[in-house]
């Protein structure tokens, strides 16, 4: 599959004299402007309150990719909650606390403030949200299991994930049915904490669902974020990571399989606002049909105060078939030139002829060789889950999807 990088010459990381791979840029090629360029671009400034968000109309850099008429109202207020909209199940192992707050919550809206009008008006419509709390010093030995389960109406949502210092758990979130539902979902680590989260969105076809997910890691604490996305009509997702101490480190994967007419955005932003922290972003999808739309926006700022930061992040897409559509657009920018390294790649290309011609010549039929690609593709995000029998359902999902599109 052909690359296509931002810059065509290695850079070399400011203080380090170790170069850096292709398509990486240094604070020493970008103007750095008094304002961030990644904050105003965007319509509105973060916060709770929906009223100081515009109502989209398509023109806005945030929403110019989005099918803004198949939000189904979320956008404009127009989308109101009723009694069936989603049923929330919570399984947790023994020592983890599940209560269902108020919006007097102190730890609500801790990891960041909404940063467009869904996520507001998400924040300002639910009724509880629901906090799941791993103590300090605890270590699960089996995964908290989140089932999102959508029963055919709208529904606003708020979900807590926190961990105390030292503790460490996997928690997989698990979307399916029908609904439209808007939510936000935020990450709390504590010092030295240890979590990943999976998160599946394996919706029924006519869901939508627009979520922003805050994740506010602790001092020498480790995320590694899995979004799966397969189902729903529209499915926007928009993970957002902060620092609160150094040494924090961050690992955002993603895999998507878009299908004919459905609309998969996602849209990262990392903020590097504490020295010595890392981050490494995946994010990897595959298309076909007509009209199949995936976008990926993967936004990194590192600020004047985050020196020895250690980040990349990257795209890769494979179209199946003609009629798909695919919008990446990675943006880096930097305010310090103490770093470590920082780079961004994107790349969405067919099927390698090479690596089609080398299996067929070893006498494996087309739509064979052309299964065993994807499912290459695919292998080391799949393999980031931990997860056994998600892992398993993730690859029985992939080899459905690739039946439609090698036949």
């Amino acid at each position: 599959m052909a690359e296509a990088h931002n810059s065509p010459d290695s850079t070399t990381a400011p203080g380090s004299g170790a170069p850096l791979p292709v398509g990486s840029t240094t604070a020493g090629s970008i103007a750095v402007a008094a304002e961030s360029t990644v904050v105003s671009r965007m319509s509105a400034p973060p916060s709770f309150d929906v009223a100081d968000f515009p109502v989209p109309h398509g023109r806005e850099e945030e929403w110019r990719f989005t099918p803004l008429e198949r939000l189904r109202g979320l956008h404009d207020g127009t989308a109101k909650a009723t009694g069936a909209g989603v049923k929330v199940d919570v399984q947790a192992p023994e020592g983890v606390r599940v209560q269902a707050v108020g919006r007097d919550d102190a730890r609500l809206g801790k990891a960041g403030a909404p940063a467009d009008r869904v996520a507001a008006q998400a924040y300002s419509s639910f009724e509880q949200a629901s906090v799941v709390t791993v103590p300090a010093e605890t270590v699960l030995t089996e995964p908290i299991r989140i089932a999102v389960h959508g029963e055919g109406g709208v529904a606003y949502g708020h979900q807590v994930i926190e961990l105390g210092a030292f503790a460490e758990a996997v928690v997989v979130v698990d979307h399916t049915g029908d609904a439209v539902l808007a939510a936000n979902v935020d990450y709390l680590l504590g010092d030295g904490a240890k979590l990943t989260v999976v998160s599946v969105q394996d919706w029924d076809d006519k869901a939508v669902h627009v979520a922003q997910h805050n994740a506010l890691v602790g001092r020498d604490a480790s995320l590694k974020s899995v979004v799966v996305t397969f189902g729903g009509d529209v499915v926007r997702l928009n993970p957002r990571v902060t620092y609160a101490g150094a040494g924090g480190e961050a690992e955002l994967f993603g895999l998507y399989f878009t299908d004919e007419g459905q609309h998969q955005e996602h849209r990262l932003l990392v903020t590097h606002n504490v020295p010595h922290c890392t981050s490494n972003v995946v994010y990897k999808g595959a298309l076909q049909g007509e009209a199949a739309h995936a976008v990926w926006i993967g936004d990194v700022l590192i600020e004047a105060a985050a020196e020895g930061t250690d980040t990349y992040e990257m795209n890769r897409n494979l179209v199946l078939t003609d009629g798909a559509r695919v919008d990446s657009v990675p943006n880096l920018e930097i305010e310090t030139g103490e770093i470590v390294g920082a780079g961004h790649a994107s790349a969405t290309g067919r099927f390698d002829d090479e690596q089609l011609f080398y299996l067929m010549a070893r006498g494996i039929p087309e739509h064979e060789a052309r299964r065993l690609v994807v499912h290459g593709f695919f292998a080391e995000l799949v393999q980031q889950i931990g997860v056994p029998d998600i892992e398993e359902r993730l690859l029985a999902k992939i080899e459905h999807e690739l039946q439609a599109a090698v036949a």
